[in-house]
């Protein structure tokens, strides 16, 4: 049976990322959350500087190696076009779901290529970053059509050298009883077009990403797998 796997998980401490967290369980993992807790690590992503602390601490407990970096922190904030403070809105949501991610990706590949061995990468961005978002959430589509730039750069760059890199885009996706989440919200004409009658679960995210971080064949790096219930297409 292969050796588990050493994880980093950012943004781990609900949703998605508890769900990647219970999906990966068989490998040996490390969460991270803003204020921690339950063995998480905490890093506010926000602050400059978070980004490498919270890479060095978990390569400590990870006993000096990483095989995998699943980028999942990120906020969802609004930012209307009369905010009196909209451009800290933006550079904020910009430091999280993209600088962040970028500064931890980068401190991931140098660590691949140092050690040898090659390493993945899978960065959870969202639908909107193709299909764009709601008027208040310029800033939000932006962070993540970013980071699906720049997965598929590094996945072009980095290749060669047994380094993958994959995103997963994400619609809407409930944690728990869907049918209670729908009634809630008005009913699923609310949330628009979703043709498998349901949003997606985060046990689906979950599933996918580690799909991707495990058993996905090199060949598929770069890819951008949608997991939507077919409500947006490319």
């Amino acid at each position: 049976m292969p050796e588990p796997l050493h994880i980093l998980v950012t943004g781990s401490s609900r949703g998605i990322g508890a769900a990647i967290l219970q999906a990966l369980g068989a490998h040996e993992v490390v969460g991270h959350s803003t204020a921690g807790g339950d063995g998480r690590i905490a890093a506010d992503l926000s602050e400059p500087g978070a980004a490498e602390g919270l890479w060095n601490t978990a390569l400590e407990r990870l006993g000096g190696r990483i095989h995998v970096l699943v980028n999942n922190a990120g906020i969802f904030e609004a930012a209307p076009l009369d905010a009196g403070d909209w451009t800290a809105r933006w550079q904020r949501t910009q430091q999280v779901n993209l600088v962040a991610a970028a500064e931890l990706c980068r401190l991931a590949v140098l660590h691949f290529r140092a050690r040898g061995g090659g390493g993945r990468i899978v960065n959870v961005a969202s639908r909107a970053a193709y299909r764009g978002d709601s008027p208040d959430h310029w800033h939000y589509a932006a962070s993540k059509g970013g980071m699906v730039a720049m997965t598929k750069s590094i996945a072009r760059a980095y290749a060669g050298e047994g380094i993958y890199a994959f995103s997963v885009l994400p619609g809407f996706t409930v944690t728990g009883m869907v049918e209670e989440y729908l009634e809630s919200r008005g009913g699923i004409a609310v949330l628009g077009d979703l043709p498998i009658g349901r949003p997606a679960t985060v046990e689906e995210v979950g599933e996918t990403v580690r799909w991707l971080a495990v058993d996905a064949p090199p060949s598929a790096t770069g890819a951008a797998i949608d997991v939507n219930g077919a409500s947006f297409v490319r």
